[in-house]
């Protein structure tokens, strides 16, 4: 998958897809104009380069996604860590967690990650 980082009003955008997919291309335009205050041509400008980035689809006048909120956000989660920890979890927990102190509960949960994708 390559790699997007949307704009502000993009991700905004996006959001408005992903929670209403699929979503006929005329009731996004509705929802845009309602939601951002958008006219139908920015609406149809903004899917129609979304589209083109692979991120979402309009097929007969249906948008859906092609890659889910998920999969976006944690590919940005991913660049945030190479970009600012060169790519190290634990530089990254370190100062995430520095000077604060978690819970039993969340110890618990980062063991059990760490355990489920630990390499063997």
């Amino acid at each position: 998958m390559k790699y997007y980082k949307l704009a502000e009003t993009e991700e905004k955008f996006a959001e408005l897809i992903w929670q209403n997919e699929p979503i006929g291309s005329g009731d996004l335009v509705k929802l845009s104009e309602k939601e951002m205050n958008w006219k139908k041509s920015t609406t149809y400008t903004v899917l129609k380069k979304l589209c083109d980035k692979g991120i979402f689809q309009n097929e007969n006048a249906v948008v859906s996604s092609q890659i889910s909120k998920d999969e976006y956000y944690a590919k940005q989660s991913i660049r945030f860590v190479e970009d600012t920890f060169g790519g190290s979890l634990p530089k990254f927990l370190t100062s995430f967690i520095s000077g604060k102190k978690i819970s039993n509960y969340q110890a618990e949960e980062l063991k059990r990650l760490i355990d489920e994708h630990k390499e063997v």
